[in-house]
C-alpha cells in the first residue's frame, strides 16, 4: 500500500487559499493592512493526519500612536516618546509667471523648531527646479524629544527680499499637518483640478484624501496668500513629507 506525503509547503498553500480572501490578496499594497507568517508542524504529513499551523500577526505602526497633531489637522506635531524623524521635500510651488506665459520658481525656504528651542533651524533653502526637490530626497534627519512640541514655517524670497516668515501653531492658519486617510483642507485644488501641483498628486486619492504611509506626516505650507478668499490660497506653496521611526 503506497502512503501519500503532503509537505509544509502545500499545506501552507491550502491554508492560505482558505484564509485569505481575493479582496485582501488585493489590498497587500495598503499599509494598513497587517502582514504575518504561517507555519505548520511537522514539516512533512502523511495522508490523515494534519499538520499544527501556527500564525504570526503584525499590526503596522500608526503615526498617530507616536505622536499627536495639534489642532487636528493643524501644524504642531508633539512626539509621545522620543523619535527619528526623516524629512523630505515634495515640492516648492511658490512661482511667478511671466508675459509670455512661463513660469518663474522662486526661492523658498523652510524651517523647524523642536525639541524645546525657541529658534528656528533652516532645513531647505532652494527652488522647485532644485535636484533635492526632483528626487523628493530627504532634506534633514533629526531626532526628536517626547513631548517637545515640532512646528514648521516657511517664506519665499523675491525682489531682493524675504517675505513674511509663516508658521505652524498660529492664526489663521498657514500650515497644515496630515495622517494618511485625512481629508486635505479645504482650499487644495481637487485630485483632478488643473491647479493641483503634480508633486502632490502622487499623495492625494480620487476623493481628496491623504494616501501616505503609515507613520508618514504630509506637512502643506500657504506662503503667499492670507486671505481665504483669495485663488491663490491654494495650500501647497511648500510641502514636506516627515517620516517617524523609532530608531
Amino acid at each position: 500500500m503506497k502512503t501519500n506525503r503532503m509537505t509544509a509547503a502545500a499545506a501552507l498553500a491550502v491554508a492560505i487559499s482558505a484564509l485569505v480572501s481575493p479582496q485582501a490578496l488585493a489590498q497587500t499594497t495598503d499599509p494598513s493592512i497587517p502582514i504575518g507568517s504561517l507555519t505548520a508542524y511537522p514539516t512533512v504529513v502523511q495522508t490523515g493526519t494534519k499538520p499544527t499551523l501556527t500564525w504570526s500577526i503584525n499590526y503596522p505602526s500608526v503615526v498617530k500612536d507616536y505622536i499627536t497633531v495639534t489642532p487636528p489637522g493643524g501644524g504642531t506635531i508633539t512626539p509621545k516618546q522620543n523619535l527619528i524623524c526623516d524629512i523630505r521635500i515634495l515640492g516648492a510651488g511658490v512661482t511667478t509667471q511671466n508675459s509670455n506665459g512661463t513660469i518663474n520658481y522662486i526661492r523658498s525656504a523652510a524651517k523647524i523648531r523642536y525639541n524645546g528651542s525657541s529658534s528656528w533651524t533652516t532645513i531647505f533653502d532652494g527652488t522647485q527646479t532644485s535636484t533635492i526637490v526632483q528626487q523628493q530626497g530627504i532634506i534633514k534627519t533629526l531626532s526628536v524629544t517626547s513631548a517637545k512640541a515640532i512646528d514648521f514655517g516657511g517664506q519665499y524670497y523675491y525682489n531682493n527680499a524675504w517675505s513674511t516668515f509663516r508658521t505652524s501653531g498660529v492664526t489663521p492658519t498657514y500650515v497644515w499637518s496630515l495622517v494618511n486617510g485625512d481629508a486635505c483642507p479645504s482650499r487644495i485644488p481637487d485630485y483632478n483640478a488643473p491647479s493641483l501641483e503634480s508633486f502632490i498628486k502622487p499623495y492625494l486619492d480620487a476623493s481628496n484624501k491623504v494616501r501616505i504611509g503609515p507613520m508618514d506626516v504630509i506637512v502643506f505650507m500657504e506662503l503667499t496668500h492670507t486671505s481665504t478668499s483669495d485663488v491663490g490660497y491654494d495650500q501647497q506653496d511648500l510641502v514636506l513629507l516627515v517620516t517617524f521611526r523609532t530608531s
